[in-house]
């Protein structure tokens, strides 16, 4: 769907993401949780990669300042979230990404993380892609949920003039109306013709943002025929939040998708992909 994003590796040959290239897969529990929670996930994830051709980057957050209520949980903080990243990206030889959420942990976070997230409230925020793309990382944008697709050229525009090339857009849904979302897959090659690789997140486009209240819930049910449409419009990658046991997540569990039912859904989206390919 688009020109091609070079991912470093702790071992091995860098992931390449675009046009022509194998599904990638950037998937975790939403927050840093156990450190057992996020090696069973992460250890799962590459082993259903390995065996299906997809490539993976481990993802979850090692602090989360956008949640609903002062009293949500947020993860273990910048210092020790990196130190729990860092151990699992060299024990297991996989890239890893957080969200980055001020300038001033940009660098410090990409001593670390092979690519930096800007969370989707960020996505217009000038100092922070600036300091981001300074660090010369892969830069993941996700488009906020109130901006048009078009306008984010204007944000690919000013991580590109500020050091960092390698730029993955991230739909994620568009605020329609009152705690919902709606995905416009318009959205999809709108953004591929900005040349970079367009990732789905399959699991906050079914989130409903504050709608349990002191919390965001989620249907997860829509994950699997929104992720069809979005991989038959020529996605590049799959974003999703993977926990095992969303009914005990302490972040987005309602909208994430269990462990157990990962590999049987990705084998069907492959097969969907594959489908169109052969159309093409």
């Amino acid at each position: 769907m688009a020109n091609v994003t070079t991912i470093d590796t702790p071992h091995g040959p860098p992931i390449q993401v675009g046009s022509d290239q194998p599904l990638l897969l950037i998937g975790g529990p939403c927050a840093l949780e156990s450190e057992e929670i996020v090696r069973t996930v992460a250890g799962t994830m590459q082993e259903i990669c390995a065996k299906l051709g997809i490539s993976y980057v481990f993802k979850a957050s090692y602090d989360k300042a956008n949640r609903t209520s002062l009293e949500s949980f947020r993860g273990p903080g910048i210092e020790k979230g990196l130190e729990v990243l860092g151990r699992l990206r060299s024990e297991f030889g996989i890239p890893v990404v957080s969200d980055v959420h001020l300038p001033s942990e940009a660098a410090i976070a990409a001593e670390v993380l092979d690519v930096l997230q800007i969370p989707a409230f960020l996505c217009r925020q000038t100092d922070i892609l600036s300091a981001a793309s300074a660090t010369g990382k892969v830069i993941n944008l996700k488009k906020g949920q109130f901006v048009s697709p078009w306008d984010m050229e204007n944000a690919v525009s000013k991580i590109r003039k500020s050091g960092s090339s390698e730029v993955m857009l991230v739909e994620r849904g568009s605020s329609y109306g009152y705690n919902n979302l709606v995905v416009d897959m318009r959205s999809l090659p709108v953004m591929s013709s900005f040349n970079c690789p367009v990732i789905f997140d399959a699991t906050h486009s079914v989130q409903l943002p504050g709608g349990a209240g002191g919390s965001s819930g989620g249907q997860r049910e829509f994950i699997a025929p929104l992720t069809r449409a979005a991989i038959a419009a020529g996605i590049d990658g799959l974003f999703m939040e993977i926990h095992p046991q969303p009914e005990q997540a302490l972040c987005d569990g309602p909208n994430s998708m269990p462990l157990d039912d990962m590999e049987k859904f990705l084998r069907s989206m492959l097969r969907v992909r594959e489908a169109v390919t052969k159309e093409v």
